[in-house]
């Protein structure tokens, strides 16, 4: 990829169709959002912003006190894209406010090299880059492939993303309202079919394996397994394990509704 100063705006051409912006956590150079991008091509015009390095784990964190670079690069041949030195809710927040001077009609991030299901969507750069979009108002939706591998086969999972991101983009989707979307690492013909589901009550059984460095200073490695007790049939993690396409309804209100009224029976004498 050749960089090139970044340009101000972006013009689009309204027989192109929709507008899609595609991001994610991996960085503009993973195979995934190539997939991506070449699953989007086919339902619109694609514009890509994405981080220059890796950011995953990264949350929804925002950069404060360093300056935020964008670099324009030619983008296989066809889609022009920008790479930002900052996470991956900076670059949906530059690519509405810097680039496109409008909201996208869709917002997609991923496709994420491994699992964004259950607790790990609180974690996961891939997802808040969605919610960012969510937030913007844009339907947004975070797609995850469980495999780790850079050299996964991506062919079903752009199928996948095909068909859902279609669908958004005919229907829409509630107010305040994202998608979490991971995909089985199974060809088409062994999925058994896109299933919404609930987030798995699931997390991680976290554990710090202490190491030390050439020079004998302590450090410690984040090490741990996934626990999940959540047997029920309608979580994404059951649906995965079962050979499904999972597909969860996300908001970024994070208001306990079912607490208010018990909270309020509580006394607040002060």
């Amino acid at each position: 990829m050749a960089k090139q100063k970044a340009t101000v705006k972006k013009i689009f051409s309204p027989n192109k169709g929709p507008v899609i912006l595609v991001t994610n956590d991996d960085g503009i150079t993973s195979p995934g959002i190539s997939a991506l991008v070449e699953a989007m091509r086919e339902l619109g015009e694609v514009v890509v912003v994405a981080p220059d390095s890796p950011q995953s784990g990264m949350g929804h964190a925002i950069t404060l006190n360093s300056p935020l670079r964008l670099d324009k690069v030619e983008y296989h041949g066809e889609t022009i894209g920008y790479q930002c030195s900052g996470t991956p809710v900076d670059c949906v927040k530059l690519a509405v406010n810097k680039i496109l001077h409008r909201k996208p009609d869709l917002c997609v991030s991923g496709i994420n090299h491994g699992s964004n299901s259950s607790i790990n969507v609180i974690y996961s750069g891939t997802m808040s880059a969605a919610m960012e979009g969510a937030i913007e108002g844009i339907p947004s939706i975070g797609f995850s492939l469980l495999n780790y591998k850079m050299d996964a086969d991506m062919t079903a999972s752009k199928h996948i993303t095909k068909i859902i991101a279609k669908n958004i983009l005919k229907n829409g989707l509630p107010v305040n309202t994202l998608l979490n979307v991971n995909i089985p690492y199974l060809s088409l013909s062994e999925m058994k079919g896109i299933k919404i589901c609930r987030q798995a009550l699931a997390k991680w059984q976290e554990e710090f394996d202490e190491r030390y460095d050439p020079h004998g200073r302590e450090y410690y490695w984040l090490t741990g397994k996934f626990i999940n007790p959540d047997k029920g049939q309608d979580t994404d993690e059951w649906a995965l394990k079962n050979g499904y396409v999972s597909v969860v309804p996300v908001e970024f209100d994070f208001t306990a509704h079912h607490a208010i009224t018990y909270l309020n029976n509580m006394k607040w004498d002060v």
